[in-house]
């Protein structure tokens, strides 16, 4: 099956429909497939079998725990798409004033396209459509292609950022509701836009990880505050 990323209705940034769109069949004597355009609208959901042996949800990813004999286990429901999604196709082309990342990153990174993830955005999950047929895009792919080109320091500081959220335990901090409010994704996303937004001399000069760790983790105290303030008015 061949499917379509279509912007969901009420549009939601990053989140989107997977609308089918050809059925390839292969050729037993040649090898090759043949496209035939589907008849049918439909949109690809979630699986819902996948629960049947798993215990919790995470995000996209369903978990099972750990047993006497067995590992714990995520699995997460995803479609490869090949090609750089027209819902980012601002990234590849905006302005950096520090060539970070450099146009040779950029070229890898758009070359390994992205994936969707099945997931509904906290918003939408009241809606029975939604729930089942809404998937986030995932760019895990680019993201390893620009954490492999930070210098030593960079992915020095990020580790020692993790290394404090793992002590201090900020991923267990839930609100009123039991649901948990850091994660991860913020530190690697604070990382990255410091990246962008800073010269190379910000990070080599002073070379004191400690001082830089506290500067970026007072960044993010204030784009946490910003955020709730923005929520709350």
């Amino acid at each position: 099956m061949v499917c379509e990323i279509v912007d969901c209705e009420p549009k939601v940034p990053g989140y989107v429909l997977l609308q089918l769109s050809y059925i390839l069949t292969e050729d037993s004597d040649t090898g090759k497939y043949n496209a035939m355009q589907s008849e049918q609208s439909s949109w690809a959901s979630y699986n819902c079998r996948l629960m049947s042996t798993y215990d919790e949800i995470h995000g996209p990813a369903v978990s099972k725990g750990a047993t006497p004999t067995d590992l714990s286990v995520d699995r997460v429901q995803c479609v490869r798409c090949l090609w750089w999604p027209l819902q980012a196709a601002d990234w590849p082309t905006r302005h950096r004033n520090y060539n970070w990342p450099d146009s040779a990153t950029v070229d890898r990174v758009v070359s390994n396209g992205c994936d969707v993830v099945h997931v509904a955005h906290p918003l939408c999950r009241q809606d029975e459509f939604m729930r089942k047929c809404q998937w986030r895009l995932s760019f895990s792919r680019a993201e390893i292609v620009l954490l492999n080109s930070w210098m030593p320091v960079q992915q020095i500081v990020y580790h020692m950022l993790r290394v404090f959220n793992k002590t201090e335990r900020l991923t267990d901090i839930t609100n009123s509701t039991e649901t948990k409010i850091f994660s991860n994704y913020y530190l690697k996303t604070l990382m990255l836009w410091t990246c962008e937004l800073t010269p190379q001399s910000w990070w080599i000069d002073d070379m004191n990880v400690v001082r830089m760790c506290v500067k970026l983790l007072h960044m993010l105290a204030d784009w946490l505050k910003n955020s709730l303030s923005t929520l709350f008015c």
